[in-house]
């Protein structure tokens, strides 16, 4: 993960237009991908990647380093992405739950034994398929935090500041969202497993 230190603040805050294309170049894989994920539209995806650094752009004399470059771009495009949702759904949200703050009682129905499956069946493209269906199923506020913190790899924190939620919030939100997923990816990976276990 890049650190401000490996920006200048100066040259961006200027409009240093070689140093904003370093940034650029640093963060759009990372940036897009999570719109991807939130979005399941490569067009809206690279929609949000080219609004989020125009705004980046536009605005970067106004960040005051209080958070991490990527934590502030991951919030812009976070914003970005719910915004565009909202045009289609008004009803979405990231909005805090008061059981973000007091646990979850969710509980999975079944829970399949990966670990016997070899490890090329963990990792081929049908599996990784089904894993990309499974995160675009979760509710947006639970694939948010999931995004950020598993794939991307933002801290606790660092996903808290993004989302604008506490840090407690995020750890509920992470654990429904491994919940619900290992549950989504159960089903699947048990048949795999029956299959497997047939050779």
């Amino acid at each position: 993960m890049e650190t401000v230190a490996e920006f200048s603040l100066e040259l961006l805050r200027a409009g240093d237009r070689v140093e904003f294309a370093r940034l650029v170049e640093s963060f759009s894989v990372s940036i897009y991908r999570l719109a991807l994920q939130m979005l399941g539209n490569q067009q809206d995806a690279e929609d949000v990647l080219q609004i989020t650094f125009v705004k980046a752009f536009q605005h970067l004399g106004e960040f005051e380093g209080r958070s991490s470059l990527s934590t502030w771009l991951y919030r812009v495009a976070t914003n970005e992405a719910l915004m565009l949702m909202r045009r289609k759904d008004a009803s979405v949200s990231l909005d805090e739950e008061k059981s973000d703050d007091e646990g979850d009682s969710f509980q999975p129905h079944e829970l399949a034994d990966w670990t016997k499956l070899p490890e090329g069946d963990l990792l081929d493209v049908e599996a990784r398929t089904q894993l990309e269906k499974a995160i675009r199923s979760l509710p947006v506020r639970l694939r948010a935090v999931f995004l950020m913190r598993d794939i991307e790899g933002l801290s606790i924190r660092d996903t808290g500041e993004a989302l604008g939620l506490t840090e407690t919030a995020v750890k509920t939100r992470l654990l429904r969202a491994r919940l619900q997923l290992r549950e989504k990816l159960s089903a699947y990976f048990g048949e795999r497993l029956r299959q497997e276990n047939k050779k």
